[in-house]
């Protein structure tokens, strides 16, 4: 299924973000030779374009990102050193070394490998050796630590990855979605900032041979610094990769790509379509005044609406001009008012689109009048009557 698809609410650690991708019109759409893609902003987590994004596939070496999170959690955590070593058994080497012919990092079996020539084997020399090394190393053997994937991933949101082995060596049941490749690459720049420069690095020389980062868009002066990329013969060409602009940054998973040359030629086009076709926009920062709501019985006749998260948006630039935000409450709100109590909600709409509802708090405390204050507003509203209901166009 291709599509242009729209998410609801997303949190954050330090703010709340509502985000969507608007439908993008006609013109806007494109075509993907990949079997599956999808095209994701960081910031909101929007999904601007995806295509049979949820189902199950090879992710090749790609799932080596999962490897590497493994790692960073345990040397962010304490449990790991750059500096601790991990022994070469003859497994890793047979399976993942230089007799394999397969991606290797040319370890010699009985050796002890630094954890950081490790990572930097298995992120920049795509090296299952080095993979393998750390999963023995790790959990005591690969099969088990295949298994810790798995778990973690369901922790991270992964519902569609499923792991057999450390390397994504083709097995019966190793498989990811391109949607939670696209999940473990934000997860993995946001969680690990002191380990994401690895991804950008474009060779690395180990043994005394020199090997290049397979990503092509690092060749490219474009904004990219990682991620992974994948190869079989069933899963045919992939990339997980990211291209930041500014304070904008992207993240693209394609995957079932025919040739070499087209894991180099889509992904660029894709980048340059989700930069060109959709921007973010900012509508309020945390502690904003919205709007401001009247008071039933208050010492004062109106109180500030709040919002208290960043509120961002992506949407197609196209859209932009047809998106309205207005302030919706039960009015006029009855004191007293506590402050920071919720009692609106900010509406977002764009023709065709889901609408978007943030709750806003109350910015200032409202006493209630006293007991002859109460009478003559009473008095009044019998007099000049007064809505139960509120609208408040947002500043």
């Amino acid at each position: 299924m291709t599509s242009v698809r729209r998410l609801g609410v997303v949190a954050g650690f330090l703010c709340l973000i509502t985000a969507w991708a608007a439908s993008a019109p006609p013109a806007a759409a494109i075509e993907v030779v990949a079997r599956q893609a999808i095209l994701m902003d960081m910031a909101t987590g929007a999904v601007l374009f995806e295509k049979n994004a949820d189902a199950p596939t090879s992710p090749a070496s790609m799932s080596k990102l999962m490897t590497a999170y493994m790692v960073f959690e345990r040397l962010r955590d304490g449990r790991l050193s750059l500096d601790d070593t991990f022994l070469v058994s003859e497994t890793a080497w047979r399976r993942g070394g230089a007799k394999s012919g397969s991606s290797t990092m040319f370890l010699d079996p009985g050796k002890r490998v630094r954890v950081e020539d490790l990572l930097r084997g298995i992120i920049v020399q795509s090296g299952n050796d080095a993979s393998i090394v750390i999963a023995e190393g790790l959990a005591g053997s690969e099969q088990a630590f295949a298994e810790e994937m798995t778990q973690r991933g369901r922790q991270l949101g992964l519902t569609n990855s499923v792991f057999k082995n450390a390397t994504g060596w083709p097995d019966p049941g190793h498989e990811m979605s391109v949607r939670d490749l696209a999940v473990l690459a934000k997860r993995t720049i946001e969680d690990f900032p002191e380990f994401y420069h690895y991804y950008a690095e474009r060779n690395f020389t180990y043994n005394g041979i020199r090997q290049i980062n397979r990503n092509p868009l690092l060749y490219r002066d474009m904004g990219a610094d990682g991620l992974k990329t994948g190869h079989t013969s069933e899963s045919g060409y992939g990339l997980t990769a990211t291209v930041k602009r500014g304070d904008r940054r992207l993240i693209l998973v394609v995957n079932g790509l025919p040739t070499k040359k087209s894991r180099s030629r889509e992904p660029k086009r894709l980048f340059e379509w989700g930069f060109r076709e959709f921007q973010n926009y900012t509508l309020f920062k945390a502690g904003d005044v919205v709007a401001d709501a009247g008071v039933w019985l208050g010492k004062e006749a109106t109180v500030p609406l709040v919002i208290d998260k960043d509120l961002m948006i992506t949407l197609a630039r196209k859209a932009r001009p047809k998106m309205k935000v207005k302030a919706v409450f039960e009015g006029p709100i009855p004191a007293p008012v506590a402050m920071g109590t919720e009692i609106a909600r900010l509406v977002v709409t764009v023709p065709g689109e889901e609408t978007v509802r943030v709750p806003l708090v109350a910015g200032a405390e409202v006493e209630r009048l006293g007991l002859l204050g109460r009478l003559g507003a009473a008095l009044k509203y019998i007099l000049w009557g007064g809505g139960v209901t509120g609208q408040a166009a947002a500043r």
